[in-house]
Parts: structure tokens; C-alpha cells; sequence
């Protein structure tokens, strides 16, 4: 088969923004990778395969069968951080990895040292670092983003880089149709100075696209959930995605929510809660900063079990309760460090009504999780690059928590993990010359 898509010739720039947990995690597990000292467990574009044609003529391929994707040998790490430690300083201190998966690729992680963070205190209070840009303004602050970007290229000579944000959760910021919804208002607010308006988060999107960087919101920020970014997006014809990874607790949501509808189970409520210690953990237990993941973690369950859809299960008759109840709480706990821990409590009712509970307790590793789906997600949208496609990439709705969708339109996420998983491989094989022979029902 034919496909359009350029190869993927020269390196490959992953500009990170953060070199935390998440970010040590990923450098150090690719930088392994490629020297045969590890199995980057966890990535579909790595071991995931997609059936192409169907009776006789199926075959099972690899991405990399598929289409054209870029190697882990061409991936060239820069990053952000208001901490000035290098990546292998920061790896250790995380406590995510053992000393001794991290000394064989110290020598390249010394080499990583962030360039410092535009940063606003105001959106995360409990950080305090000193690697911060100084900025009079957010349009300074977009500038000196800009040309950071620029002398990366420069200096590593990548032919193509993606910018991914895998630093913490900032506070709440509410869409405002004055200033969000056109990019001439969003560019005026930035060169007014507007703080509350204009997140750092969203001065790295402006700041990517208009350098032709591809841009991947790993965290619930509101940063390019926005028109004017997808006006942006449009204008320079780059991909966006996001918003936050789906790793851990709202995977399991995401797999098994349907189930439920798919047996036609009733649901009372759903309680969720978690405890997290590392860097994360301590951002979100401020209020403000909790708002923003309580949102995106939220929205997981309402475009699945639809009480408009399902009343008899999903909605429960009275004028103040109309829909199962679902809560959220995540809690700072620092013996935890980066081994996250959640437990679901699910309230279901069968057959003529009587009551059954579910309990699910996932003792997981955030940064384990997050790292693989990190790489996927820089593979994957250089490769949508490459293809041509730009605006927001629903097809990595997958990979991700509160899935970037038009709501200008009355467009609904897709939630449903085997509906998105659908989304994804029909997308890899149209950008492959096949056809998309999956329907999403």
C-alpha cells in the first residue's frame, strides 16, 4: 500500500517540560532501550500489532509496519525545569528507579541540564525552584520560549521536535470566551500581561506551535483545550493533544465502566481515591491545583454511562439526584513517594434491583505508567506531523484522561477505552495506505 507520510529521516528532539519523575523515567528507559539494557515494556508503538486486511489476506504488523516511525536510536532529550539538576541528578532523587538501571546511561543523563522554566508561583504554590526564567511579561515569557527552542535545534541539529509537558498540575483556569476563544484575543492577552488568563502551561503551547513543534499536554492544565490554540493548531498546521496521561485509576475506569454498560449493570456510585508522594502528590494537595485533576478525572465516567441514555440504570428519578454519584479525592502521602495507590468502591445494582459492590485496588508505579505512554504519544504525533495532520488528534484519545474535543460544537469525548483503542488503529492504518476497517459502535 501507498501512504503520504514523510519519512522519518534524521533526529528526533523530545523538549520536555519538567525533568521529574515522569521525564527521568522516559530518558532513562530510552536512553537503556537503546543500548539492548532494557524492554520498553508498557509502549504500543513498540509491541502492539494491528491487524491489516481481513480472511485470507489478514496479517498481524507493527507499527513500524505500518507506517513510517521514528526509532529510539533518533531521539535527542532537552527540557525545563525550575530545579536546576541535571536529568541523571533528578532520576536519583526521584527514587523511581533502582541506582543500578540508572548508572549504565549516567553519562548521557549528566548531559541533559534543563534550561530554565517560565514559571508562575501563582499556578503552583508548593513549588519553589530557582531555575527561573525572568519574565516581565507572558509575551516575554513566549519569546524566550521560543528562541530556547530554536537554539535546541540548532545546537543538536534535530530535523523535527516535539514538545511535551510532563510537569505538575497547575491551578484551575476556567475558559473565558473573551480571551480563549480567538487567537488575535489570546495573542492581546498575552502581550497585556494577563496572569489570570494566561497560564505558563499555555505560553509552551503558543510557544511550540509557532516554532513547529508538535504539543502534548500530560497534565489537566487548560493550556491548548482552547479555540484559539486550535486556531493556532490550524495556522501553523501542527498537531495537538491532550489533556493528561491516563496511567493509572482512570485506566482502570476507562476499561471498566464498559463493562458494566455492556451487561446492562446498574451504578449507585463510584468512589475513588488515591495516595501519592512524589512531586505531583505535593502540587496537588493544594486546593487549586486539585480542581484542575478533579475536572479532568471526573469527566471519565459521564460520556460512558449516560443516564439520559440509561435512566433505569444509570439515572436515579428524583429531581436533585438525576445521575449516579462520583467522587474523586487524592491525598498526599510522602512514605508513597512515586508508588501511587487508588481504590475504587463501585455501588451496582442487578436484577430487580439488589445491590452489589466492586472493589478494585491498583498498587501501581505513576512514573512506570507514565513513562511508555509519554514515548508513544512524541512517536506518534511526529508521525501525525509527518501525515499532515494537524488541529486537535483525537485518534490519541487513548493515551490520555479528559481527551481534547470541540465542546464549541457540542462534541462529546470518546471515553471508552476499546472505542478509543478502535480510534487508534484505524488511524495508524489510513496514515499507512489501508483501510479503516474497524467501526466504532
Amino acid at each position: 500500500m501507498k501512504t503520504n507520510v514523510k519519512p522519518a529521516e534524521g533526529k528526533l528532539g523530545i523538549l520536555v517540560v519538567g525533568c521529574g519523575a515522569v521525564a527521568t523515567t522516559l530518558m532513562t528507559g530510552v536512553l537503556m532501550a537503546r543500548r539492548g539494557l532494557a524492554k520498553p515494556i508498557g509502549s504500543m508503538t513498540q509491541y502492539d500489532k494491528i491487524r491489516i486486511g481481513k480472511g485470507k489476506a489478514k496479517r498481524y504488523l507493527s507499527y513500524a509496519d505500518i507506517v513510517p516511525m521514528a526509532s529510539v536510536d533518533d531521539i535527542v532529550f532537552g527540557c525545563w525545569d525550575v530545579y536546576p539538576q541535571n536529568a541523571y541528578q533528578s532520576a536519583v532523587y526521584a527514587k523511581v528507579l533502582k541506582r543500578e538501571d540508572i548508572e549504565p546511561v549516567r553519562e548521557e543523563l549528566e548531559r541533559i541540564v534543563p534550561m530554565k522554566a517560565a514559571f508562575d508561583r501563582n499556578y503552583a504554590k508548593r513549588l519553589d525552584g530557582d531555575n527561573v526564567k525572568d519574565c516581565k511579561t507572558r509575551w516575554e515569557m513566549v519569546e524566550m520560549l521560543r528562541e530556547d527552542i530554536r537554539s535546541f535545534r540548532a545546537h543538536t541539529g534535530c530535523q523535527r521536535i516535539v514538545v511535551l509537558w510532563a510537569a505538575s498540575t497547575e491551578i484551575y483556569v476556567p475558559i473565558d470566551k473573551e480571551v480563549h476563544y480567538s487567537l488575535e484575543a489570546l495573542e492581546a492577552a498575552m502581550q497585556g500581561d494577563d496572569r489570570q488568563h494566561i497560564a505558563p502551561s499555555m505560553c509552551y503551547a503558543y510557544a511550540a506551535l509557532s516554532e513547529g513543534c508538535p504539543f502534548i499536554m500530560g497534565a489537566p492544565n487548560t493550556a491548548v483545550d482552547i479555540p484559539a490554540m486550535w486556531q493556532l493548531a490550524e495556522k501553523m498546521q501542527m498537531p495537538i493533544c491532550g489533556k493528561d496521561f491516563k496511567t493509572g485509576q482512570t485506566l482502570v475506569k476507562s476499561g471498566f465502566a464498559p463493562i458494566l454498560g455492556a451487561h446492562c449493570l446498574g451504578l449507585s456510585g463510584w468512589f475513588s481515591t488515591n495516595i501519592l508522594g512524589n512531586r505531583d502528590g505535593l502540587v496537588l494537595d493544594e486546593p487549586q491545583n486539585f480542581r484542575t485533576k478533579e475536572v479532568s478525572k471526573l469527566s471519565v465516567l459521564e460520556t460512558i454511562l449516560k443516564p439520559g441514555e440509561q435512566p433505569d440504570l444509570y439515572g436515579h428519578g428524583n429531581q436533585d439526584d438525576t445521575q449516579y454519584y462520583h467522587k474523586v479525592r487524592i491525598n498526599y502521602y510522602p512514605p508513597r513517594n512515586d508508588n501511587k495507590e487508588s481504590w475504587d468502591n463501585i455501588d451496582i445494582f442487578g436484577w430487580l434491583n439488589y445491590p452489589m459492590q466492586i472493589k478494585i485496588n491498583f498498587l501501581c508505579r505513576d512514573s512506570i505508567l507514565a513513562a511508555p505512554v509519554c514515548l508513544d504519544l512524541c512517536l506518534l504525533m511526529d508521525l501525525a506531523a509527518r501525515a499532515g495532520r494537524y488541529g486537535i488528534q483525537r485518534f490519541l484519545s487513548f493515551f490520555l484522561k479528559s481527551p481534547m474535543h470541540d465542546y464549541t460544537q457540542g462534541e462529546e469525548a470518546v471515553n471508552n477505552l476499546f472505542q478509543q483503542h478502535t480510534m487508534l488503529r484505524n488511524a495508524i492504518r489510513e496514515m499507512g495506505g489501508y483501510e479503516a476497517d474497524e467501526e466504532m459502535d
